[in-house]
């Protein structure tokens, strides 16, 4: 059984929604270390009350990107995680080779469009709608050494409503991306397996 680290940067939804369907038994893997990028992450307490241990690392405490990204990566093998998950995750990480092909990251949007630097959050569902796009989504994609760049591995696709705000949207898109994760992650795992 993968053991893995889940790197939060805001409420944690998507690492829980990971947690849980880890100890349902649909993603056979094992929850060891929760990473949160600023101490005001509220995934934090969520996942210490779950049982998993927490470690905060802040990027402007490093010198540089690199620094900052292999602080990261030895709490993760400190902890013997295997796979890293980047549950709404809003830091550069560099990727070394040893980590190519075990960072998977999940997106509100539908890569390759609207995705990159500064597109995360509320500003994908504001470019979505200004862009008069029919449908949205989440994909959970590996990560590489550029943003939202790396093999797509699954998809979810919501409609885009008339009327919609990008607050309508994103309820329905944060909804398939926590049914998308687990199951990309399985996907993943088995295919690896």
């Amino acid at each position: 059984m993968k053991r893995l680290a889940l790197f939060i940067s805001g409420t944690g939804g998507n690492a829980l929604s990971l947690l849980r369907a880890c100890r349902e038994g649909r993603v056979p893997a094992l929850p060891v270390l929760g990473l949160a990028s600023t101490a005001k992450a509220g995934g934090i307490p969520r996942l210490e009350a779950e049982g998993i241990p927490t470690t905060v690392l802040v990027r402007k405490d490093f010198e540089s990107d690199e620094a900052f990204s292999e602080a990261c990566y030895q709490a993760a093998e400190k902890a013997g995680a295997e796979v890293i998950c980047l549950c709404g995750w809003l830091k550069k990480l560099a990727v070394p080779a040893r980590w190519e092909g075990r960072i998977l990251n999940i997106h509100p949007g539908l890569l390759p469009q609207f995705g990159g630097p500064g597109m995360y959050g509320m500003h994908v569902h504001q470019a979505v709608l200004a862009a008069g796009e029919a449908e949205s989504g989440a994909t959970v994609h590996l990560v590489d050494g550029e943003y939202d760049h790396g093999r797509i591995l699954q998809q979810l696709r919501v409609p885009v409503l008339p009327g919609d705000t990008p607050e309508d949207l994103q309820k329905r898109v944060y909804a398939v991306e926590m049914e998308l994760f687990p199951l990309a992650l399985a996907a993943y795992l088995a295919e690896r397996s």
